[in-house]
């Protein structure tokens, strides 16, 4: 009986891990490979086991910048490929992308990267922006493909010289499961009962004090809008919003926080309209569910928002870091005819069909792999 080829995925949680890869990591099962996720532990490791896969605990410190704790990642990486001995590795976010693919180099295994997003290291311009840029360039030198999320990400790359023109794709982010993410048309046409939502990591550069400030124009004089937050209180990122931040706004009664939840489709099923005003993102998943299950979205003009949403068609674009713009068309999304908004929620789901179904991405990962030259 031949061996499995081992698959080794990597990402900075197991929540990111079990929520957005877990069709990935399923179809790599059923397509015979044997695949260990890696990640820090946390309460969603124990739940990896249901995909199929071995999980290993890897800490790492996702947001620091200590060369030291970034060396440390880097041997740990190193010792897991020369233990488990994959024949590929997968890396995902920042620190996996960087330090795993260079131990993965150093032991001969093939990396397949993805580059899902930025974040805040290419937003602010500063010797943190050119030292990852370094990193970036040095680990993915000599990865087998670099999959980006957006044309933007992709065009920054190859226009620095991050990463060879030969070597790049775009996949539609992490694709949505169409069928897990069904059609919802609002059913509300009375604007006295509006509700927004704002689906997201809860941190500064997603926009959350926009839309609180954008909360509170456009309640004065519409007070029975609902708005509503839900998404994780990450208390150990220095960008978080904090717990008691978000009791004052909840005191004040300009948003409703509405905790986390492992489904998101209840919540988004009930929402009018849902509104992401991020700073910058890969391809950001709150917004592909939304258009998946037909909601008009309001979203920010920058790299991965407008991939979703396309101006007036499935959704309306804000200027970025503006709430008095992002409120003004929250409240043209809420004077808009019942119908006119169910339209562009229609538009949104026809467009995720047309271009982000998960089979895709899947397909694209399964067939590059198949393709490295090491598989019989």
């Amino acid at each position: 009986m031949l061996k499995k080829k081992k698959i080794v995925i990597a990402l900075n949680t197991a929540w990111n891990l079990f929520n957005f890869r877990a069709g990935l990591i399923r179809a790599l099962v059923a397509a015979g490979y044997e695949v260990v996720a890696v990640a820090p532990n946390d309460s969603y490791a124990p739940r990896l086991a249901e995909l199929g896969c071995r999980y290993i605990a890897l800490p790492m410190d996702n947001k620091g910048t200590n060369p030291l704790m970034d060396t440390i990642l880097f041997f740990r990486f190193l010792r897991l490929f020369w233990q488990e001995r994959p024949e590929v590795f997968l890396g995902y976010t920042i620190k996996p992308n960087i330090y795993g693919s260079l131990a993965a180099h150093l032991t001969g295994v093939a990396v397949i990267n993805n580059i899902a997003g930025l974040g805040t290291a290419f937003i602010r311009d500063g010797w943190l922006t050119r030292l990852v840029r370094l990193l970036y360039k040095v680990a993915l030198s000599g990865s087998r493909h670099v999959f980006f999320q957006n044309n933007d990400d992709l065009a920054l790359f190859v226009g620095r010289g991050l990463v060879a023109p030969d070597k790049v794709s775009r996949i539609p982010g992490s694709g949505i499961d169409l069928a897990a993410f069904r059609n919802q048309v609002s059913k509300q046409a009375q604007s006295q009962s509006f509700s927004f939502l704002l689906v997201a990591r809860l941190l500064r550069d997603k926009g959350v004090g926009e839309y609180v400030e954008a909360a509170r124009i456009v309640r004065r004089d519409n007070p029975a809008v609902k708005f509503q937050i839900l998404g994780f209180l990450d208390a150990q990122n220095p960008t978080a919003v904090t717990k008691a931040e978000m009791s004052a706004w909840v005191e004040e009664g300009v948003v409703e926080y509405l905790g986390v939840s492992d489904d998101v489709r209840p919540f988004l099923a009930a929402a009018d309209c849902v509104v992401l005003p991020s700073y910058r993102e890969g391809v950001p998943r709150s917004l592909l569910e939304a258009a998946a299950m037909a909601k008009p979205i309001v979203a920010t003009d920058v790299v991965g928002c407008r991939d979703v949403v396309t101006d007036r068609v499935n959704g309306l674009l804000c200027k970025v870091a503006d709430a008095k713009d992002l409120a003004g068309k929250m409240l043209e999304m809420l004077h808009l005819p019942y119908c006119e908004r169910n339209q562009m929620g229609l538009a949104g789901r026809a467009k995720m069909e047309e271009e982000f179904d998960e089979a895709v991405v899947i397909n694209q990962y399964i067939t590059r792999i198949n393709g490295l030259s090491f598989v019989n």
